[in-house]
C-alpha cells in the first residue's frame, strides 16, 4: 500500500499554478480543493492539475458554506449536492470529500437525509466520502455512529480534531469506541487539534506530543484496516488552515506560525510516520 500525501487549498490565495512546483518538491502528489462553482474555474482547475501531473480531492458542501445556512431545508441541501456533484463531474477526482448536512436536524431526518444522498450518488456510480466536521451533520461521534447504524455503507473523512474538540476530551477511553467508524474510513485530513482548539500552533512542539501521538494511533488503525483490505492508495490530506484556526497574538494579529511551514512539517512527518508503519507491520 502506498501513502498519497494531500495539500488543502483552504486559505491560499496564490494561483495554484504558481505554486505546483513547490507542492511536487515538498513530496506532496496533489491537493485537495473545493469544486469551483464556474465553469472556467474548473477548466482552469483541470488544465492545472494535467499540467503538474497533481492528484485531486474534490470538496463539495450540501449546505450553502462550512457553517449550513440554519434555514435551508434538507431537501435544498440534496438539490445542491445533485448540482455539485454534475459539477465536480468535469474534473479528474480521486475522491469527492462532503460536508453535508445541518447539526440541529434532529435524528430521524438525518437518516433520510443520508439515505438520499446516498441514492444520487448512486445513480452517478460514485462513492461520496463524508467528512466529520461541527455545523454538519457528523459534528459529534455519537451521532454518526447512530447514523451509521442506520444507513449502512457509509463511507467517511476523518478530520478527528472536530470530535476532540467537540467531546472536550482525547477519544481515547474504552467507552470511546469508533471501531465501528474506523472501519469505514477512506480518507483522512491531517490536521492536530486539542479538547479546546481545532487546530495547535505548531504540531511540531513538544507540548503538542501527546495530541500527536493519539492522531497517529487512530490513523494507524485506519492504515492496518485498508492494508489487510488489499487497499492498493491511502489518502492523507494536510489540513491546518485559516479562519481562526492559526493562534495569532493579542493586538498585533501576527500567525504564530507559518500556515505553508506546518503544512508541509504534517506532510513530511507523515511520509515518515506511514513508512514507520510499513516496517513495523511487514507481512
Amino acid at each position: 500500500m502506498e501513502l498519497a500525501l494531500y495539500r488543502t487549498l483552504w486559505g491560499v490565495t496564490t494561483p495554484l499554478s504558481s505554486i505546483a512546483p513547490g507542492l511536487l518538491e515538498t513530496g506532496y502528489n496533489g491537493v485537495e480543493a473545493r469544486v469551483p462553482l464556474t465553469a472556467d474555474g474548473r477548466r482552469e482547475l483541470r488544465d492545472t492539475l494535467e499540467e503538474f501531473g497533481l492528484r485531486y480531492i474534490a470538496t463539495l458542501f450540501t449546505g450553502s458554506d462550512v457553517v449550513p445556512d440554519q434555514s435551508e431545508t434538507p431537501e435544498q441541501h440534496l438539490r445542491r449536492f445533485e448540482e455539485r456533484l454534475d459539477q465536480a463531474a468535469d474534473l479528474p477526482f480521486d475522491k469527492i470529500n462532503v460536508l453535508a448536512g445541518n447539526d440541529r436536524w434532529p435524528l430521524a431526518e438525518q437518516i433520510r437525509f443520508f439515505a438520499a444522498l446516498q441514492r444520487i450518488a448512486a445513480t452517478r456510480d460514485i462513492q461520496c466520502c463524508f467528512e466529520t466536521h461541527r455545523a454538519t451533520s457528523l459534528y459529534s461521534p455519537w451521532r454518526t455512529l447512530e447514523l451509521l447504524e442506520e444507513v449502512p455503507g457509509l463511507r467517511f473523512t476523518l478530520d478527528l480534531s472536530h470530535w476532540v474538540l467537540v467531546s472536550e476530551r482525547l477519544l481515547n477511553a474504552a467507552e470511546d469506541d469508533l471501531s465501528a467508524f474506523l472501519a469505514c474510513v477512506d480518507h483522512i485530513q491531517a490536521r492536530i487539534g486539542t479538547d479546546q482548539a481545532p487546530q495547535v500552533a505548531h504540531p511540531a512542539a513538544p507540548e503538542c506530543r501527546p495530541w500527536l501521538d493519539f492522531y497517529q494511533s487512530v490513523w494507524e488503525t485506519i492504515w492496518r484496516r485498508q492494508q489487510a483490505e488489499g487497499c492498493e492508495l491511502s489518502t492523507l490530506t494536510t489540513e491546518f488552515g485559516v479562519d481562526g484556526y492559526l493562534p495569532h497574538l493579542p493586538f498585533t494579529q501576527v500567525p504564530v506560525a507559518d500556515l505553508n511551514e506546518v503544512n508541509d512539517w504534517m506532510a513530511c512527518e507523515e511520509r515518515r510516520h506511514f513508512q514507520q508503519f510499513q516496517e513495523q507491520n511487514k507481512g
